[in-house]
């Protein structure tokens, strides 16, 4: 097949390329059924008493037996040593605990934040838009099958407009070719594929392959929502995922562990996720970066497996590599019975059950934190975080004021309830129960008021319930089960024009500006399911339903009493649409990968040059951002998603929400001789004459998803190097992996001194990559500055280990694993 599928030319601009219409009668498998569904047997629950997994318990139970054995092995190392339940899970899925704990940490004395980590995972989730470049990349390794089990998702691409019956079949046509490619090549490798309306990949994980001990990597950033039952989840790009399905080991420095210890019960209006939206407050967005976040403490009994998800969810929102809560029976137990996995439960009890030394599903006791943050429970207040930021946190109490002072909108147009974060059957329930108070007293919500169920399994359930009916006729729409609003994919129909500062409510996981709509003056504010919905009823942005009346019709008034709700269904899930069940995972090497040859979406990814023989030399500064630079930014989401497989096309998006300093313009910068363009026209100008390029930017570049194309997609037009004052996690090591290498100031100052089409060369680097990181000396940039041509020097710092010198050297790391797969050596 030929590989150079580049794109046609076209302007470069803020909306992506117009693609052509779509072939209606060529849908994957069961899925053009549905477009024949107009009724809501879309997804009627059914009888059916079994796990709608293709994959039986046993595949998916984590192997006990060996983390066990591998956790004894660490003992020996350590005998009197206390750990905390994030490194007995990490370090029982070490492929050498020696090599891993002893090398550069004084002799095991400094593991956290100095070791390296090379890990097995047990298992792999990819949602559908990730899992694109993810598949392209472990295609190229040419295995007959992955190394651990995977899954794919499809619920990124599916846009909320009118309701699920409407919206689902249109983005199942409209994305054809890509669900056509990623279920060819689920069935070719053995992977599960859920299809589109199956439900998002974080739910769907919740209630079939996350267990306690388990550890797994996901291609999205919210992946540790499984920490909720006890597992290490850890989103991470595509490259990293391609690691673990070709079983190399998995590279990870030693997180610190920071203690979030839970005193008292909640109560009233509170819910876990005000646990979380407190907590983002206390650590803002960079305080969790390079520390997992591990739970414990009296107050973590009195919760709900899925409400610990939902607070591990948005720890990604404070940087946090993951986090996770030890096993609690009363909460784990009856949830993993309840989603068909007793045997899980069963044996997880059992080893919670064993004393300190034989426990892998509990912090020893004595175990030692790097820091503490203590939350009483039984005084947290509802808390509302934003608007543009997950960590400007606001207690319910004080919200009032806050809109006044900042001169938010007194009003709001949408009320969003659902999604990963808060979608469980507690969540919808508790929901209910406030929608029928409101209806009882003849109110309807003056917001639109949105519900997106996080899985079949849910929404089916909700359905049976008549939770569903009672949102439904009472001005609710019900959206597919898919990302949707949440990560762009929202056609809204309320006349709101780009550009118009408003508000929206919703119980999502990020609200950075433009991410749910596109509008970068839409204001959202993030709040739990409940208070979303109580809201919606008044529609102002200043209402307290703890205190606060909403005026009748007969001149009375109506309060809200608290929400009440049920953690698990009585009657059990209901199974759902028997269409949403996912592919069995049996690799056919006679499926052959559906990849068109004169694709817009799809494009068979082409090697990246190798790093020079000798140092990088006249690079030019494309942009020195100004501010927050998240992987919305670089890489922005909602209508591109379409061309995640594609990386010429997607290129075209590269780092159009970036402000620039020297500025303050949005998606405009000068090339030397003046002229305005874009920034990825300029970009693509400069590759096009062979000009390497870097970007400045301050403090926590990369922030928000696990989004692998933020680095791919510079590195595709040129950029050899990104220097930031600090960078998010996950962007860091994808950057790495992809080959752009990631500095630091050592003087943060020095951030002012630099400037569009500044020329830059690196002094030392080369030799730090020879070195292979590990003892090498200091690095430089020398700086010429455009136009005087005045020259000076600044330092700057590196975090390369040995593995990421090699991924900078050949180019990248899947240049690497292609080249030894080859069997032609590192």
């Amino acid at each position: 097949m030929n590989g150079k599928m580049l794109a046609a030319k076209r302007a470069v601009g803020s909306n992506p390329p117009a693609r052509s219409s779509p072939n209606l009668f060529a849908l994957p498998r069961p899925l053009l059924q549905l477009l024949h569904l107009q009724t809501r047997t879309l997804a009627t629950a059914t009888s059916q008493p079994t796990s709608p997994v293709a994959s039986d318990v046993a595949s998916r139970t984590p192997p006990y037996t060996r983390l066990l054995k591998n956790l004894r092995q660490v003992r020996r190392l350590f005998p009197n040593r206390p750990l905390t339940l994030a490194e007995k899970i990490l370090f029982s899925h070490l492929d050498n605990a020696e090599e891993s704990l002893f090398d550069n940490t004084n002799n095991g004395t400094d593991i956290r934040g100095r070791a390296t980590l090379k890990l097995k995972p047990d298992r792999v989730a990819m949602q559908d838009a990730s899992a694109q470049m993810a598949l392209l990349q472990f295609m190229s390794c040419g295995l007959p099958t992955t190394a651990v089990p995977a899954s794919i998702h499809c619920d990124h691409m599916i846009v909320g407009e009118q309701g699920a019956d409407t919206d689902l079949p249109n983005s199942i046509a409209g994305n054809k070719e890509v669900f056509d490619f990623l279920e060819s090549a689920a069935k070719r490798y053995g992977i599960e594929f859920w299809p589109p309306g199956a439900g998002i990949i974080h739910q769907t994980v919740l209630e079939n392959y996350a267990a306690p001990g388990l550890m797994m990597l996901g291609t999205d950033s919210h992946t540790p929502n499984a920490g909720g039952l006890g597992c290490i989840a850890i989103g991470v790009g595509g490259a990293d995922a391609v690691d673990a399905l070709v079983d190399a080991p998995w590279e990870l420095k030693a997180p610190k562990v920071k203690g979030i210890r839970l005193e008292g019960q909640l109560s009233g209006w509170a819910s876990p996720k005000d646990i979380i939206l407190h907590l983002a407050g206390r650590l803002t967005v960079r305080g969790g970066t390079g520390y997992i976040l591990e739970y414990h403490g009296p107050g973590v009994q009195s919760l709900s497996c899925t409400g610990m998800a939902t607070v591990c969810n948005m720890g990604a929102e404070v940087g946090a590599t993951t986090s996770l809560f030890p096993f609690t029976e009363s909460a784990h137990g009856p949830y993993l019975h309840s989603t068909h996995r007793g045997s899980i439960a069963e044996q997880a009890a059992a080893i919670a059950a064993s004393p300190d030394v034989h426990n892998l599903l509990v912090a020893d006791e004595g175990a030692e934190y790097d820091g503490e943050v203590v939350i009483d429970l039984s005084k947290l207040e509802p808390h509302i975080n934003g608007p543009f930021t997950p960590d400007l946190s606001t207690p319910l109490s004080l919200f009032k004021d806050a809109v006044k002072a900042n001169e938010w909108p007194e009003t709001f147009g949408a009320g969003l309830i659902g999604s990963c974060t808060n979608s469980s059957y507690a969540d919808m329930t508790r929901a209910e129960s406030l929608v029928r108070q409101a209806s009882a007293a003849g109110l309807q919500p003056k917001a639109d008021f949105f519900i997106t169920p996080g899985s079949e399994q849910i929404r089916a359930t909700v359905d049976r319930d008549g939770t569903m009916a009672t949102f439904e006729q009472n001005g609710g729409v019900v959206l597919a089960n898919a990302c949707g609003p949440c990560i762009g994919q929202w056609s809204r129909t309320d006349g709101v024009a780009n550009g118009e500062a408003n508000a929206i409510f919703t119980s999502y996981n990020r609200n950075f500006p433009g991410r749910n709509d596109g509008n970068r003056k839409t204001m959202n504010f993030l709040a739990s399911p409940e208070l979303v919905t109580a809201m919606s009823y008044s529609g102002r942005t200043d209402f307290n339903p703890m205190v606060d009346s909403i005026p009748l019709a007969n001149e009375q008034s109506f309060k809200f009493e608290p929400p009440t709700g049920i953690d698990l269904p009585k009657a059990g899930f209901a199974a759902g649409n028997p269409l949403f069940m996912p592919s069995p995972p049996t690799p056919s090497a006679d499926v052959d990968v559906a990849i068109d040859p004169h694709s817009d979406r799809l494009a068979v990814l082409e090697p990246f040059d190798p790093f020079p023989q000798g140092e990088l030399t006249e690079m030019k500064v494309l942009v020195r951002v100004k501010g927050q630079c998240t992987t919305d930014t670089i890489s922005a989401a909602g209508p591109w998603l379409k061309y995640k497989g594609h990386l010429p096309n997607i290129s075209e998006n590269t780092l159009i929400g970036a402000v620039s300093a020297d500025t303050g313009a949005v998606n405009e910068v000068a090339d030397v001789d003046g002229q305005t363009y874009t920034i990825p026209e300029l970009a693509t100008k400069w590759k096009g004459q062979g000009q390497a390029w870097i970007v400045v930017a301050e403090h926590n570049y990369g922030e928000g998803s696990a989004r692998e194309h933020a680095a791919l997609q510079p590195r595709y037009l040129g950029c050899r190097v990104v220097l930031a004052k600090s960078f998010a996690r996950i962007h860091e090591t994808n950057l790495k992996k992809q080959g752009v290498v990631p500095l630091t100031f050592v003087n943060e100052e020095d951030y002012d001194k630099l400037a569009g089409c500044d020329e830059v060369s690196t002094e030392g680097l080369h030799e730090v990559l020879q070195q292979s990181g590990s003892g090498a000396g200091s690095v430089s940039l020398r700086i010429k500055q455009k136009g005087s041509g005045a020259e000076w020097r600044i330092p700057v710092r590196h975090t390369l280990s040995k593995d990421q010198c090699g991924f900078i050297v050949a180019g990248s790391a899947l240049n690497l694993l292609a080249k030894k797969g080859r069997g032609s050596g590192a």
